[in-house]
This record gives structure tokens, C-alpha cells and sequence, in this order.
């Protein structure tokens, strides 16, 4: 089985900033991506940013230049450190990882809420 645990969500004022993890644990031998999507109240969860193995790095246009994804590897752990936020960043947002050895699973984690309001 594999577990995501995910912190670093919270209230934070417009311009603020706020930094996500997601830790990934159990049965992994290799991983194919590590991401970040969200989900705001009425509409589609959509991606955020994703990580692949072969370091290729996508962003929603929305998050260029403001959000950054990393990831520690000998940790299993991607974060998302995420500057300038506004309003509109208000959801909650789910770390997700592809796994492709010992057998291929896609996971998700139990979300964290981050709500930018003054």
C-alpha cells in the first residue's frame, strides 16, 4: 500500500505565501511523477504543477511564475511552495503520485485547504 500525507495548507493573506508537502510512503520503488492539482468550490479539479522522473515540469498558465514545484526524491516528498497568492488560489489542494514499480498506481492524497483572504 502506499500512503500520501500532505500538510502545509492554511489561511494567508493576498501576496502571501504558503508552502505544501506531500510525502509519499509504503511500497515504492519507483516513481513516475509527483503533482499538485486543486479543486475550488463549483468547479473541475484542474493541475497545478507536475514533476516527472525525466524532469520535464508543468505549470497552469494561472500559477507561472508564482508557484514553484520541487521534489526530494530520497524522500519521496514534493512540495509546492506557492508566492504572490490571491484569491482565486482558494481551494483545496490534493498531491498526487504515479507509481510505476513495484506495480503501477495512482495516488492521491486527502487534500489540504488553502484559502487566500483578507
Amino acid at each position: 500500500q502506499v500512503q500520501l500525507v500532505e500538510s502545509g495548507g492554511g489561511l494567508v493573506q493576498p501576496g502571501g505565501s504558503l508552502r505544501l508537502s506531500c510525502a509519499a510512503s509504503g511500497s515504492i520503488f519507483s516513481i513516475h511523477a509527483m503533482g499538485w492539482y486543486r479543486q475550488a468550490p463549483g468547479k473541475q479539479r484542474e493541475l497545478v504543477a507536475r514533476s516527472t522522473s525525466g524532469g520535464t515540469t508543468t505549470y497552469a498558465d494561472s500559477v507561472k511564475g508564482r508557484f514553484t514545484i520541487s521534489r526530494d526524491n530520497a524522500k519521496k516528498t514534493v512540495y509546492l511552495q506557492m508566492n504572490s497568492l490571491k484569491a482565486e488560489d482558494t481551494a483545496v489542494y490534493y498531491c498526487n503520485v504515479i507509481i510505476t514499480a513495484p506495480r503501477f498506481g495512482d495516488y492521491w492524497g486527502q487534500g489540504t485547504q488553502v484559502t487566500v483572504s483578507s
